[in-house]
């Protein structure tokens, strides 16, 4: 998504064309509505940091360095829109990272058998995930008449898709105890799980 810090050194292979990409993005599109897994919503970013290389590659294909002032406007308008996705991005990298740090020392408090701290862990990851979803703003839909900008903006709102629907089932996955933790041994198991699932979330926001 970065096309900037991309390399110029594309692999050999045929060129990607725009019908490909669509119908990548329907595939990508199904496969994530039809899960609520957080190792799906994983193989949903990493494939759409293949997409957005093909998305790449098409814009810097000569037939595409042509367009109308309309046309221009228009995709640069939707660029601008994909740098604030990567703020985005970088926001909930670090969002992860944080959560990372919660579920290892909430893994601790069980061992300890200390009730008490790992309740308060639980509501600091609480308190984050809250917090995380603030930085999902709804933006209205504006009709694309041109293919390409029509496939950047389907790409960036499967992203956001997903990274909204992540945060949903992270927070469902600690979620506060009705009693004290009478399940120390589920939530221990829970935590370990929750620290992977987080580990390979960052690695898969930084494949963007």
């Amino acid at each position: 998504m970065s096309f900037h810090e991309r390399s110029i050194s594309l692999p050999s292979r045929p060129h990607v064309s725009e019908t490909q990409v669509e119908q990548e993005l329907h595939g990508l599109e199904a496969s994530i509505s039809s899960s609520n897994s957080i190792s799906t919503m994983c193989d949903g970013l990493r494939s759409l940091a293949n997409i957005y290389d093909g998305l790449e590659e098409i814009i810097c294909l000569p037939s595409h360095q042509v367009f109308s002032s309309q046309q221009r406007n228009m995709l640069d308008g939707e660029m601008e829109v994909s740098l604030e996705l990567l703020d985005l991005c970088s926001a909930m990298q670090e969002i992860f990272a944080e959560m990372v740090v919660i579920i290892q020392e909430l893994q601790v408090a069980l061992r300890k058998g200390d009730d008490a701290a790992a309740q308060a862990k639980i509501q600091s990851f609480a308190r984050l995930a809250k917090k995380a979803r603030k930085h999902f703003k709804k933006t209205a839909k504006k009709a694309a008449s041109n293919k390409m900008v029509m496939l950047l903006t389907n790409a960036r709102e499967i992203c956001i898709s997903l990274l909204e629907s992540t945060l949903h089932l992270l927070s469902k996955q600690i979620e506060m105890p009705k009693q004290s933790l009478v399940c120390k041994a589920f939530y221990k198991k829970k935590a370990v799980v929750c620290e992977e699932q987080l580990k390979e979330l960052e690695c898969s926001i930084g494949d963007l």
